[in-house]
């Protein structure tokens, strides 16, 4: 690689570091009380799925930490958000669902982000947003192909 495209590069990179830092704290100002971004995250995940997930699947999908994501999960049961049950056909495996109560908290979580996040596609135009993405989609398939 050239130096022209290492710089290209750490600028790049610098930018969608210093971009999540700033989107993350925008997000976290705006969710309901209680609720932490992972906490969102595993919801909106959940709530997507539409069924079961062991945590070993959802911290797969997170590349997190097996003890990471039960953390996260022992949070989210105790809160009523997601159910934890035993799998009944492999006793050394949980599986977990979003409750009702959790779809509820990611419903108003997601009411509250859309307008922050909204307002800067706005601010920044609907097009240059759209056409940034096929770039990010990029960056996130080769970055996860990596793992």
């Amino acid at each position: 690689m050239n130096a022209q495209n290492e710089n290209l590069a750490v600028s790049l990179f610098s930018e969608i570091l210093t971009v999540d830092q700033l989107a993350r704290m925008a997000v976290a100002k705006v969710l309901p009380k209680g609720m932490e971004l992972s906490h969102f995250s595993v919801l909106n995940q959940l709530a997507h799925a539409g069924g079961e997930k062991t945590p070993a699947q959802l911290a797969r999908n997170f590349h997190l930490t097996r003890g990471a994501m039960t953390n996260t999960l022992t949070k989210l049961e105790w809160a009523g958000w997601v159910h934890v049950r035993p799998d009944w056909e492999d006793a050394r495996r949980k599986l977990v669902s979003i409750s009702p109560t959790g779809l509820a908290a990611r419903d108003a979580a997601l009411a509250a982000i859309t307008p922050v996040i909204a307002e800067v596609v706005d601010k920044i135009g609907a097009e240059k947003v759209r056409s940034a993405l096929p770039v990010l989609r990029e960056l996130r398939l080769k970055l996860s192909a990596e793992d």
